[in-house]
């Protein structure tokens, strides 16, 4: 069958009912706003705004840097070796390849 012709299902919802097709939302694009209708803020009320979303951060505490810093190690470490075990083992099964090849 051509494409775009024939049989299709309609689409079926919860319990099986058919449901209408949804047109896709077109979204806003940023010409729709133009930079002439934002209002204008003065660099003081900018920094009060940084300061203020500033305190709003969670920070973590010295020790929680210090167990995740270690596990980040940990894991460097345990995939490194990994690494160079599974690079091993391919080195060697090349290198008998090429000694049947050559025999």
């Amino acid at each position: 069958m051509a494409k775009g012709k024939g049989f299709s299902m309609p689409a079926r919802g919860a319990k099986g009912r058919t449901v209408a097709p949804t047109q896709p939302r077109a979204l806003p694009s940023n010409s729709e706003a133009p930079a002439q209708n934002r209002p204008r803020i003065s660099p003081v009320q900018f920094f009060r705004e940084v300061r203020a979303e500033g305190r709003k951060i969670t920070w973590t505490t010295w020790k929680e840097t210090w167990i995740t810093s270690v596990m980040v190690l940990i894991m460097v470490v345990v995939t490194s070796i990994f690494f160079m075990v599974v690079d091993g083992a391919l080195n060697f099964l090349v290198q008998q390849l090429l000694k049947l090849a050559l025999a």
